[in-house]
């Protein structure tokens, strides 16, 4: 008996120190707002008569009834953006439509494309742009008037102070053909590289000088290229978020280095100019954080060049504590 009791204890004591904490462990999943892409607000755009006088939708992951009369559109209860976007060049008012909302079960996904964007008037302009798919945390800045610097014209990132683990996500993908490069003039180029869709998560600490120039300290990382076509939906992915100086980890590649100079991203400082965000350095895994900057795009390489045969379809897009 007294051996038996002294088993008991033991197991009591293992229950005690070894189930309670995992328990209290436990993770937690939270959606981000409107991160379940059923919800989906549309714009009724009217295109300049000089190329066609077009009636276009655009569509925004966000509530409200539709948006009329060419209005340039700034959301704001809905911390998400899309690259579909409507343009006023010298004076031509042109749309590039690249993100849609699609019947999934009982809800929305949001289907993102890589495609090319026409304008021709002749006499002024004969402009052929590629533009990818993607859908952001941030703004974007409408209406478009030029092709110059396309990353100024994104608000890159929300203020955010939380610390997860993991991004969580549902996907597919189709990212097979090769690269066409189009910048708005001159013939598009055909490249020998393959595309690739993109998942990239930025956890940073900004801060700003007197002057307004915006500053950051990279604290956490999450990235991910998708080499391959997926054509099945991947429920539940789980892309890890690292922290702190990641360049000599295993897991590290060039593309998740810190983010300056022509490829910067942009934010409007507390003058409400839009400035380059110049991510200087790693910061340490329990910096501060002060902001979020999340992104889904269906071609990776960068402003103008993609294969348009890519498209990424994106759903439930959640954080895990």
């Amino acid at each position: 008996m007294k051996c038996l009791l002294n088993m008991r204890s033991v197991v009591r004591c293992f229950l005690l120190f070894y189930v309670v904490p995992v328990y209290a462990q436990k993770e937690r999943v939270e959606l981000i707002g409107y991160g379940d892409m059923d919800k989906w607000m549309v714009r009724k755009v009217e295109e300049s008569f000089v190329i066609g006088g077009n009636t276009k939708y655009l569509y925004e992951i966000a509530s409200g009834d539709t948006l009329l009369h060419n209005t340039p559109y700034k959301n704001t209860d809905s911390p998400w953006a899309t690259s579909s976007v409507m343009a006023k060049v010298s004076g031509v008012v042109k749309t590039s439509l690249t993100v849609f909302p699609e019947k999934r079960g009982d809800g929305y996904c949001a289907r993102l494309e890589t495609r090319m964007e026409t304008c021709k008037v002749l006499g002024l302009f004969n402009i052929r742009v590629v533009a990818s798919g993607t859908v952001f945390l941030g703004q974007m800045v409408e209406p478009i008037t030029d092709t110059k610097n396309p990353q100024s014209k994104l608000i890159s990132g929300i203020p955010f102070t939380g610390r997860p683990i993991a991004l969580m996500y549902d996907y597919k993908v189709i990212t097979e053909g090769l690269r066409t490069y189009a910048s708005g003039f001159g013939k598009p180029e055909p490249r020998k590289d393959r595309d690739m869709a993109e998942t990239s998560m930025l956890l940073q600490h900004r801060w700003e000088d007197a002057a307004g120039n915006v500053y950051a300290r990279r604290v956490a990382t999450a990235w991910k290229h998708y080499e391959q076509s997926e054509t099945d939906w991947q429920t539940d992915y789980r892309l890890p978020v690292y922290y702190g100086d990641i360049t000599s980890e295993p897991y590290y590649e060039n593309y998740m280095g810190l983010i300056n100079g022509e490829h910067a991203y942009y934010t409007r400082n507390s003058k409400g100019k839009i400035v380059p965000i110049q991510e200087i350095g790693w910061g340490s895994p329990d910096e501060e954080i002060t902001h979020i900057v999340l992104q889904f795009s269906s071609s990776n390489g960068g402003p103008y060049i993609g294969s348009l045969d890519s498209k990424f379809w994106v759903d439930n897009v959640r954080l895990v504590y």
